[in-house]
């Protein structure tokens, strides 16, 4: 199971992300553009993909990652389950939903960054 600490610790970690209120939920934000909502009570976690991540990360979760199902799903909200979730996988995801709504410099600050400790 991903757990909210966790959740916590590897979305603030990205550059400039916060995490603020959304309704009864927790959200992540870059720049006041949310890349991923958790809702504890449900052990659910939304991120936002474009169709192609959508359909990939649905594929490779082996049922566990899925389309919101109304129109915001159509838009690339995407459901997790924390209780199912692998979380190497989630990592991830987390990422592309983050560098899908954050600024470019912002995007390529962080692939550097990842560069240069794979060098290490």
């Amino acid at each position: 199971m991903i757990s909210l600490d966790k959740i916590r610790k590897l979305a603030l970690a990205l550059p400039e992300a916060k995490e603020e209120p959304h309704f009864e939920k927790i959200s992540f934000r870059v720049r006041k553009k949310i890349f991923a909502t958790v809702d504890q009570e449900n052990k659910k976690i939304v991120l936002k993909f474009d169709t192609n991540d959508q359909d990939f990360f649905s594929a490779a979760s082996k049922g566990s990652v899925y389309p919101i199902e109304n129109k915001w799903g159509q838009q690339g909200w995407t459901c997790v389950e924390m209780k199912s979730t692998d979380l190497v996988l989630f990592k991830d995801m987390l990422v592309v939903s983050y560098c899908g709504v954050a600024p470019k410099k912002l995007v390529e600050a962080l692939q550097q960054n990842s560069k240069s400790r794979k060098k290490l």
